[in-house]
């Protein structure tokens, strides 16, 4: 039996009105949690173009929702659980599926072992990034980087290879497939720093706006006419900076322990404190969170 309180002004919480601004960014997390879904009926039907592209559209909701709270002030705690759901069945489930069906499914069981790892990893990789939200970071510059490689970003990558074959080039071998899905999974989960661009600021000077305005439309107007070169392009060149970004953290962690080590500020920090503030992942959990 469910306990029943007395209290008005609990009821009153309970029962009021919600504001729309609220429901706003909720109602567009539900629809990249609906393009997920449709994502794995059609990579069942064999629809595999479809698929992709509704994981594509998935992930752009993904970063337009956090965007949309943070505009409108409609921030709630409801919306932030409600996104991190979303995000492990869109760039866990999802992705796992469509390549078990596509090709992982030639090795039977151990296919499907990959593409079990892989969404469990995603799910970790959330689960994780949830409970550093409110750890202070000893590393000032920390909130710049990702633990490990984001769940949208990993379920975009993690499908490379058929962007492969979708612009002409032969199929990898699936025991290929099965390692890079593999890999990417082991990166999700991994400490590796991987550079967010989060600081670049939100002002741009007068002389570099034209020029960027220009970019984002021949870049929105290339992934719509050439959606798979652009995608197979993107991965390789994200997966190629991910040592960059190791080198980047690395040298500026050493900057500031060498800085720190005559005052003994945060110079014994361990390597695993740099996490980012919850306004830092605007393609997880945090993002409808006040």
């Amino acid at each position: 039996m469910i306990p029943r309180s007395d209290n008005p002004d609990m009821q009153r919480r309970r029962f009021g009105s919600i504001p729309v601004r609220v429901l706003v960014p909720n109602v567009i997390t539900l629809l990249a949690l609906c393009a997920g879904l449709s994502a794995i009926r059609m990579s069942i039907e064999g629809r595999i173009e479809l698929a992709l592209g509704a994981i594509l559209f998935a992930a752009i909701l993904d970063g337009i929702d956090g965007r949309v709270a943070r505009m409108i002030k409609g921030q709630s705690r409801f919306g932030a659980e409600l996104d991190s759901l979303a995000d492990f069945v869109n760039f866990g489930v999802t992705p796992a599926l469509i390549l078990y069906f596509w090709q992982l499914h030639e090795f039977n069981n151990v296919g499907w072992i990959a593409a079990i790892i892989f969404a469990i990893s995603s799910c970790l990789r959330l689960a994780r990034f949830n409970t550093q939200i409110d750890e202070p970071s000893a590393l000032p510059f920390a909130a710049n980087y990702f633990t490990g490689v984001p769940a949208p970003l990993g379920a975009l990558c993690v499908l490379l290879p058929m962007y492969l074959v979708l612009i002409g080039l032969p199929q990898l071998p699936t025991t290929i497939t099965l390692i890079f899905t593999l890999t990417m999974a082991f990166l999700m989960v991994s400490r590796l720093p991987v550079y967010s661009g989060k600081k670049l600021g939100a002002r741009v000077s007068p002389e570099a706006a034209v020029p960027l305005v220009i970019f984002v439309v021949l870049f929105i107007a290339m992934l719509i006419s050439y959606p798979w070169y652009v995608l197979s392009v993107g991965s390789l060149i994200y997966l190629a900076a991910l040592p960059v970004s190791w080198a980047a953290f690395r040298k500026q962690e050493q900057a500031f322990r060498a800085q720190n080590a005559g005052q003994g500020v945060a110079a014994n920090a361990p390597e695993a404190t740099f996490t980012q503030p919850p306004e830092a992942d605007a393609g997880e959990r945090p993002t409808h969170l006040n």
